[in-house]
């Protein structure tokens, strides 16, 4: 759930009176929000940093609250206190207009080379706003949040705002090569090209997380006005010339993405929040955006929709016995203009602009719940009874997990996501022969795959632990990830249980004996006989020549066990021998 911040005295002074933190928190969770930490900017800077730097921060109280993750329209301390005022009903939800300039409208026109990039844009104009300090610090904020909520890391949606005073319109989206794109951007002092700037970003910790978006593309997505002014070079940077301040009266927001749809959601969002602001409140100057085909659209939409929900569904979604109209009342508290019409069984809903979280009409039955108040809603016995079981394959999991540390090994749990070298080079493997399933962007080097072998986790346990007392006999029953074409997700889970033993020998008996006790338990007969198991030489890159075996049982391959390669001990920044046992536990299910 994203966290909104927002200074406390700002936002009792918003709502029009104070309350207490414990009178505060109770609000939050009326209106399905969570009040997550009273704090101080000097406090954070405190706790991170150390009491040195927060020496002159602020004091001033701050409220860190939870908001759902898909209610946008809470993301700034605007939306909060509208959503607020109107659950408490002291304001009417308001209406959002959009108009037409007096003069020229503003275009901003497509060209066709952005159709392999970023494709899509959508444009508004935000006219005679009046910013404060405070207004304008949420104003940039909850573009931040946008981005890292419903812009997805601007991957989908990436927003600009400019100051349109210092413009010229119509704007032009394009894509040009990194060399051909020079321009001053946002808080530096000469011009850069393109190639030059995403090289000076890679140590900027707040945009080198957003240069990959583009950083290997032939074109790279760019903004210029009727002079040629660069105003943005979308996702990363916008330009210096065209930076809004506090002073900025009218402002011009381009919102471009791979995502159209969430485009002119983000759009919407911003518009309305900071129309308030406006001289005149809730309006917004439309924008016409031109596509490559020639065709064009104004935005931004604002669109409001009608939907209709029939007040005995409610009812019995939610376990109440509610009239129609008092349920209409309650969705409006929730920022949903409702009225009962019909047969005065059928309620219609009004849906603004704000409210892209409304998509079924289990969403309106859920805001209904809200306004309602869980705590109000009467237990019931459920009138079935179900009788809960355990996962066969968690249950047989579970019994070797007992059985494998009665017979003298260490349970461990390792990350289920490695590095390619973990499953791959160290074990003398090609990476594309493991059918690994790829994070699409790591984080680290240490989390590039999910694993497709336990072995490599409980290595890394043991040279983590080279200190303690010999032999180590250590095991895990876990899922490992392979790719598989033929499922929905592309990938299949399996069920793993993998034993090492290290020592100063090898101990290949003692693991081919930890073999014998796990079939035992698991009533597999050694033999190929009845459904039996047995164990064949074979060969391995991670294992010592001659000293590998592969495991049958019931008619099919289920692991291997051997000594481990030195060359793999070595890798693994091991010093002694060790031998290792994997198999799948799936096939005696």
């Amino acid at each position: 759930m994203p966290t909104v911040s927002v200074k406390r005295d700002l936002l009792f002074q918003a709502l029009g009176r104070t309350y207490t933190d414990e009178e505060f928190d109770e609000l939050c969770f009326e209106f399905g929000l969570e009040l997550d930490e009273i704090t101080s900017e000097k406090e954070i800077i405190s706790k991170e940093q150390g009491n040195v730097k927060a020496a002159g921060a602020s004091d001033v109280v701050l409220y860190k609250i939870d908001v759902p993750a898909n209610r946008y329209d809470l993301l700034c301390l605007e939306g909060l206190v509208r959503g607020l005022q109107v659950f408490k009903e002291r304001i009417k939800a308001p209406v959002y207009k959009r108009v037409m300039p007096d003069g020229k409208i503003q275009k901003l026109i497509i060209t066709e080379e952005t159709a392999k990039i970023r494709p899509f844009a959508v444009a508004a104009v935000l006219r005679n706003i009046k910013f404060t300090k405070d207004r304008y610090d949420s104003f940039i904020e909850l573009q931040e949040k946008l981005h890292q909520n419903i812009c997805r890391k601007r991957a989908l949606v990436a927003i600009g705002t400019h100051d349109l005073d210092t413009l010229s319109g119509p704007f032009t989206y394009t894509a040009k090569r990194p060399s051909d794109i020079k321009f001053k951007p946002l808080n530096k002092t000469k011009e850069y090209t393109a190639c030059e700037l995403m090289n000076i970003y890679k140590t900027d910790n707040h945009l080198k997380h957003y240069l990959h978006i583009i950083e290997n593309k032939p074109l790279y997505p760019v903004i210029y006005d009727s002079n040629g002014v660069v105003l943005s070079m979308p996702p990363i940077i916008n330009g210096d010339h065209s930076r809004i301040t506090v002073n900025t009266r009218n402002i011009f927001i381009e919102c471009t993405g791979t995502d159209f749809t969430k485009a002119k959601i983000v759009l919407d969002i911003i518009v309305t929040m900071f129309s308030e602001y406006c001289e005149n409140q809730f309006t917004v100057e439309a924008a016409e955006v031109v596509f490559p085909n020639g065709k064009s659209s104004t935005f931004p939409e604002l669109a409001y929709r009608k939907e209709m929900v029939r007040a005995d569904l409610i009812n019995k979604k939610v376990g109440i016995r509610e009239t129609p109209e008092n349920l209409a009342k309650l969705l409006t508290r929730m920022y949903l203009k409702s009225e009962v019409i019909g047969d005065g069984n059928q309620i219609e809903i009004e849906i603004p602009p704000t409210r892209a979280d409304i998509i079924h009409a289990c969403d309106i039955v859920e805001d209904a719940a809200i306004a309602y108040g869980y705590n109000n809603i009467q237990m019931t016995l459920p009138k079935t009874y179900t009788i809960a079981n355990q996962f066969p394959l968690n249950k047989l999991t579970e019994l070797l997990r007992y059985d494998m540390a009665a017979a003298g090994f260490t349970e461990v749990l390792t990350f289920a996501l490695c590095s390619q070298e973990d499953i791959a080079d160290k074990l003398g493997l090609d990476i594309s022969a493991t059918k690994a399933v790829h994070i699409s962007n790591p984080k680290t080097a240490e989390f590039q795959v999910a694993r497709t072998t336990l072995l490599p986790g409980l290595l890394k346990t043991i040279a983590a632990n080279r200190k303690m007392p010999l032999p180590l006999k250590l095991f895990e029953i876990s899922d490992i990830v392979i790719k598989d074409s033929n499922t929905d997700v592309g990938a299949k889970n399996y069920r793993h249980l993998c034993a090492v033993y290290y020592n100063k020998n090898p101990g290949f008996e003692i693991i081919h004996g930890l073999l014998d006790r796990i079939m035992q338990l698991l009533d597999v007969p050694p033999g190929e006989d009845k459904g039996g198991y047995v164990i064949k030489a074979s060969e391995g890159p991670a294992f010592f020549p001659g000293r590998c075996a592969e495991i049958f049982a019931r008619g099919q391959s289920v692991g291997k066990l051997g000594v481990l390669h030195p060359d793999v001990i070595t890798k693994f920044e091991l010093t002694m021998p060790c031998s290792s046992l994997e198999i799948n536990i799936g096939p005696f299910l």
